[in-house]
Parts: structure tokens; sequence; C-alpha cells
């Protein structure tokens, strides 16, 4: 037999001239095999071969076997592959171009006016709380734990000193003026005792980011030892 190149070439596919994948990972022959499916009159015969394309599909991804509901995304794909056209029996509710391709409802952005953003979101809801309390020792002591967390949160953004009069004034505004501690003879936490808090919660997150590069780091150095140690040894070998 004569082998004609020119010929040969003729007869090339590529893909660039094939149907566009739907879903790459499965690849180009699990795409023809669906296709040669949606091709099969018999409809017994096609449902065998779309159950035995659904074992395919699932071989391929064998970390998602644990997770819920892997069947039915597995015959979602399998519709969706099929541009929706294949008409198999289905033992989950059938895929369409609808249910698939349907754009979420667009959520609305939290918009909360702050007064003080250093004090954060959940203060408010922290005197809210309060307020709830019954009159006593209880919500006494809730309401100066609030007001030593507001001066720790001013003194983190601020990096700066607060006089007491200042937490005061603004928890008094905050609570819609419920909250007052200006007449109190209590002191809250001193400006040094807070900054030293914060450093200690700075100093713990950089030691843990430091220790994490760094275990990072000798890993590295681990690997890069063991191929170097098999090169050299692989090396030794060709010598002898």
């Amino acid at each position: 037999m004569k082998f004609n190149s020119a010929e040969a070439v003729t007869h090339l596919g590529y893909n660039t001239a094939s149907n566009k994948l739907v879903i790459p990972d499965y690849g180009r022959h699990l795409q023809l095999m669906i296709e040669h499916i949606m091709s099969i009159e018999n409809r017994e015969e096609r449902n065998k071969a779309a159950n035995f394309a659904i074992r395919i599909m699932g071989d391929m991804n064998p970390h998602l076997r644990d997770v819920p509901d892997f069947q039915h995304k597995l015959w979602d794909q399998l519709f969706m592959i099929s541009d929706f056209k294949l008409d198999v029996d289905c033992p989950f509710p059938i895929a369409t171009r609808e249910t698939v391709y349907a754009k979420p409802e667009v959520l609305p952005y939290p918009k909360k006016q702050l007064n003080y953003r250093y004090y954060g979101n959940n203060i408010k809801s922290m005197i809210a709380e309060a307020l709830k309390f019954e009159e006593g020792e209880m919500k006494d002591a809730l309401i100066i734990v609030i007001a030593n967390h507001m001066k720790k949160s001013y003194l983190s953004w601020n990096k700066d000193n607060v006089k007491d009069e200042v937490i005061f004034e603004h928890l008094s505004e905050l609570s819609g003026g419920k909250i007052n501690l200006s007449k109190q003879e209590e002191e809250l936490s001193t400006t040094a005792n807070l900054i030293q808090v914060n450093r200690k919660q700075s100093n713990k997150s950089n030691y843990s980011n430091n220790t994490n590069a760094n275990n990072n780091n000798q890993k590295n150095n681990n690997n890069n030892n063991k191929k170097y140690n098999k090169h050299n040894f692989q090396a030794k070998g060709k010598k002898q």
C-alpha cells in the first residue's frame, strides 16, 4: 500500500475545526460519546449508554464521590454537554438551560452609616443587647466591658491617647442617650494596658504568620535537599 503524505494531511482532524468543548475537564472523547448517544434511536439503548457515560464521568472525579448530590451534578453536566438535547430517563429533575444558567438575584449591598468606623459594625449590636438587661450589677459590668472594648478599638485605630470622657460621649451617642457613664466614678482600663493588649495580639498574629512561612521554607529546603542528594547519588552511580 502506497502512503500519500499530502492526502493524509488533508484528512487530519484539528480541534479548531471541531465543536467547542462545553466542559473541557471531561475531554473531547466524552463529548463525542455523548453526541453519539444522542444519535441512538432506541430509547432503551440510549438510556444504557447515558448511564455508561455517567459512570465514566464519575470515574474521572473520584475525589467527589463523597460530595452530596454528586450523581445529580453529573447528570446536569451530561445534559449541559449535550446542549440540553439529550432525551433520556434521568433519576433527577432534568436540567434545562434556564435552570442551569439562571443568574442569581443581586443582593443589596448593606448600607450602614457608621459614625465611628474604628468601633466596627458589631458595637451597636453589643449596646442593644446590653440595654435589654435589667438594671443591676450584670448590666453595669457589661456596659463597662463594652466601653473598654471601644477604648481599645479607638487606640488600635488611632494609635493615640484618648480620655475616658470621649469614650463615654461616643457610647452615649451610639446608645441614643440611654447609657451615660459620665457621672460614674469608675474609670476604664488605662491607655498603657490597652495598647499593650493590642501589641500582644499584633505580635501573636505576626508570630503565627512567620511560623507558617518558616515551616513552608523548611519543607521546601527538605525537598530541595532530597532532590540534590538523589541527583548526586545518580551521578555517582554513573561514574562507577
